[in-house]
């Protein structure tokens, strides 16, 4: 790739991964593990951190080597350099917790077919230098890792009245139990969609008047 099609580190390549693109509530990737593992925010932030973890290490190895990666293998090369860190990952989480282990089940290594880290892989750490894909992939996968815990809190605290296993409720509170089960999934990631739309929507419309009120001035 030229040089000079690199992107220069800014703000906005942090924290573009937070919320214009984030990738759960704005691009929708990895839902698989969004709406599966986000029953509680143990699991949610787990796998959260997890998947950061694999999204800096392997967009790095690939800014580093996307130079001396053959275009007509680097999508398998870029799956290869995915599945190592997912493995590493594996392992790491089998060692630290069997229990979180054993409640992420196969969702650690379905890491490797999320779709938000071969796409960062392919549209960006391919394209730009290793410092400036490590800023980009930091803010993508804390967005990832937020959207999670925003699902997790509320299934957590609907589904059974507590936060971080602490109980938040009273003895009369009577738990959601659809929150836990894959449908309150679908229920708590709508209401998000929806609350992200309708914030969108407010901010367009601000700018919209802004613009409006600066033309008026401006006459």
């Amino acid at each position: 790739m030229a040089a000079n099609t690199e992107k220069p580190i800014t703000l906005d390549t942090f924290l573009i991964g937070l919320w214009r693109e984030n990738p759960v509530f704005v691009m929708l990737l990895g839902m698989c593990p969004v709406l599966a593992v986000t029953n509680s925010v143990v699991n949610a932030l787990a796998m959260g951190l997890a998947t950061t973890f694999v999204l800096l290490c392997s967009t790095a190895l690939v800014a580093l080597l996307r130079r001396h990666i053959p275009k007509e293998v680097r999508i398998a090369s870029y799956i290869v350099i995915i599945a190592t860190f997912v493995t590493v990952v594996d392992y790491l989480i089998h060692a630290i917790s069997l229990e979180i282990y054993q409640a992420l089940g196969a969702f650690i290594q379905l890491i490797v077919a999320n779709c938000m880290i071969l796409g960062r892989a392919e549209a960006f750490a391919s394209r730009n230098r290793v410092s400036t894909t490590v800023v980009n992939s930091l803010g993508m996968g804390i967005g990832f890792t937020i959207a999670l815990l925003c699902l997790g809190s509320v299934r957590e605290l609907l589904g059974a009245g507590t936060l971080l296993g602490i109980p938040v409720f009273g003895e009369g509170f009577e738990p959601w139990i659809i929150m836990l089960l894959p449908p309150g999934g679908f229920f708590v990631l709508g209401a998000w969609l929806l609350l992200f739309a309708w914030v969108k929507e407010r901010q367009l419309k601000q700018k919209t008047a802004d613009a409006g009120e600066a033309g008026v001035h401006a006459r």
